[in-house]
């Protein structure tokens, strides 16, 4: 499988109901076909300052903002691979750099600062981690994905992201994708990943089911969550 490291493409969210999920499946079906990832557990952890500055000048929806973050498919062992992303979006248009690492490997540079090989992207990234001086994993995200791709048009991904939750502690992708729930089980999101325009068939069967997009921020919903609680002198989530 070739692993893409470069990414530039228009991305809309959508919030839906599981009917509804279920419904535009089916009037998209003859167009679709599953991603190559199929049914996967996504589990991302998001770095951020000590003061929380990416993700705060994130929420204020400035037009210019990226976000840096190590992924996995699955719960890594010491050799799987996983991805040190640097995800940028600018005027809507979404940039994402992308270096593929032995999870060894990447948490090595990220706790000792361990350069694991002289790539581009990988240059990129690490000017990034200096700019913002001491940023670490803040937040782990994980979801469960269902991902499509339209059967004309590679570049056209439909994901669906169920069960989405969070958690403070034990930041680290080998401790498995537990957290605490931020979106009500009946509800999904869904993204539509372009490079191009959206296809005349996906938009006729979003206006019949009257889906439209919406904004909904993972790495957003939990830490607005975390801060709330803490106002209210709660704790954060184990």
């Amino acid at each position: 499988m070739n692993i893409q490291t470069v990414f530039e493409r228009t991305e809309k969210k959508y919030i839906l109901t599981l009917s509804q999920r279920n419904a535009l499946l089916r009037k998209i079906s003859e167009y679709i076909k599953p991603d190559e990832y199929g049914e996967s557990t996504v589990n991302s952890l998001y770095f951020d300052t000590d003061d929380d500055r990416l993700i705060r000048t994130s929420l204020d929806k400035p037009l210019y903002k990226e976000k840096l973050r190590l992924r996995s498919y699955s719960t890594p062992r010491r050799d799987s691979n996983v991805f040190l992303e640097l995800k940028k979006k600018f005027n809507g248009v979404v940039y994402k750099r992308r270096e593929t690492l032995n999870y060894e490997s990447a948490m090595q540079y990220i706790y000792n600062g361990e350069f694991p090989t002289d790539s581009q992207i990988m240059r990129e990234i690490d000017w990034t981690m200096n700019f913002y001086s001491g940023l670490r994993p803040k937040m782990f995200i994980a979801y469960d994905r269902t991902a499509f791709y339209s059967k004309t048009d590679r570049e056209l991904r439909i994901t669906f992201d169920r069960n989405p939750r969070f958690r403070t502690d034990n930041l680290d992708l080998a401790k498995g994708s537990r957290g605490e729930r931020i979106l009500s089980p009946d509800l999904c999101i869904m993204e539509v990943k372009a490079l191009k325009s959206m296809p005349l068939w996906l938009s006729r069967a979003l206006n019949d089911l009257k889906i439209f997009p919406g904004s909904f921020s993972k790495y957003g919903t939990a830490y607005t969550t975390v801060m709330q609680r803490k106002m209210n002198g709660g704790q954060n989530c184990a």
